[in-house]
């Protein structure tokens, strides 16, 4: 089992026993964490949709986020990804919005972020966390997974506390 398996099955069993439901808007990891809370059994009971919004085309017309929304936030901040989470769980109707972006590489994002550079963030009734990471690598796909990894992570501690 990867570490991504094992962190959504983590997941998966928590919201299912709160009888509780979540979305995704991820950008860098590129899919990865959809898919692998999508690889659980019994998704369906819990998992609700996500989307990977990519650039601001995707954010206007898969969240309906337009550029007053975002005004005076930058992309791959934990201001930016927490009104992600905030837009995607508001949108679906979920208990738990779940986002990532950032820069997976080989090099920085156009917002002057090195490659490695995530953020992520998980909004509920009860709450927001964001963090940052900083993996200094320039390998995109590992970047992604760790993207992934550290975005589940956020969610799952956040469904434990």
């Amino acid at each position: 089992m990867t570490e991504l398996d094992a962190l959504a099955a983590r997941i998966g069993t928590a919201l299912k026993a709160r009888g509780e439901t979540v979305a995704v808007a991820e950008s860098s990891a590129g899919g990865l964490i959809s898919a692998a809370l999508l690889a659980q059994p019994g998704a369906s009971a819990w998992y609700i949709g996500g989307t990977v919004v990519y650039t601001w085309q995707a954010r206007a017309a898969l969240l309906g986020l337009d550029p007053a929304a975002v005004a005076g936030m930058r992309s791959s901040t934990e201001p930016y990804t927490l009104l992600l989470a905030r837009t995607i769980r508001s949108r679906l109707a979920t208990s738990w919005g779940l986002a990532e972006t950032g820069a997976a590489g080989p090099s920085g994002n156009r917002y002057g972020d090195a490659a490695g550079h995530a953020c992520c963030a998980v909004a509920s009734a009860a709450g927001e966390q964001a963090m940052t990471i900083e993996t200094g690598k320039d390998d995109r796909a590992g970047n992604m997974t760790a993207f992934a990894v550290a975005a589940l992570t956020l969610l799952a501690r956040a469904l434990e506390a």
